[in-house]
């Protein structure tokens, strides 16, 4: 494996480093972004029966908010319940844009990565092959085992760009689709507690079964 990575020449060291970030991007991410955690099936329900029963103070708003994702949002539109459904709405929007930005983070990083590495691995290619061709400027082209070694080595960089960039653009796409869904989730939750709070028609707030 050593002698690999020596083959490819220094452009293996950016490549390497991406991939390590990559790996850490995608544990941090799929420990973060767990939908139970970020959106609890019952915690409108929850919220509703405090709601009913009286029990919904400040206290428990500001616990509510450091619950989970979801109950930010619903914690600051409790919080401006009183002042009509507007502002409720705005409250929320507000604290949806600071939960997705949240949400959204570091997948930037890992959709570069997606982009940089496979051109990190032609750049190493190209240099690879104009080392070749200096050989055969001055060695002559004869030696079939020295071009063939050559090229091989040039191509290394290509190969280890494209194994790092595949799994990193695969990876960014699945967190790009599940951030989607939970927003979708929180949005439907959120606008049930408005609706509840300040519609006349009926609004089931139980968790899907």
């Amino acid at each position: 494996m050593l002698e690999f990575v020596k083959a490819g020449g220094w452009l293996m060291v950016p490549i390497i480093l991406c991939s390590i970030v990559a790996v850490a991007i995608c544990l941090e991410r799929l420990w973060t972004l767990n939908r139970s955690k970020l959106a609890p099936s019952n915690l409108l329900a929850t919220v509703w029966n405090n709601i009913q029963s009286g029990k919904l103070d400040s206290g428990a708003i500001k616990s509510l908010r450091r619950e989970s994702a979801l109950g930010l949002i619903l914690a600051a539109g409790l919080s401006n319940a009183n002042a009509g459904r507007d502002v409720m709405k705005e409250s929320i929007e507000e604290a949806a844009s600071y939960v997705v930005h949240d949400m959204e983070r570091y997948l930037n990083t890992l959709g570069t990565i997606a982009s940089v590495a496979p051109l990190l691995g032609l750049l190493g290619t190209v240099i690879g092959m104009i080392k070749v061709f200096s050989d055969i400027m001055i060695h002559g082209a004869g030696n079939a085992a020295l071009l063939a070694g050559g090229i091989s080595e040039a191509l290394i960089t290509t190969a280890a760009g494209l194994t790092v960039a595949i799994p990193s653009l695969i990876m960014h796409r699945y967190f790009q689709r599940k951030v989607d869904t939970v927003v979708v989730t929180m949005e439907q939750e959120a606008t049930k507690l408005v609706d509840a709070l300040h519609s006349e028609r009926d609004v089931s707030v139980q968790p899907a079964v």
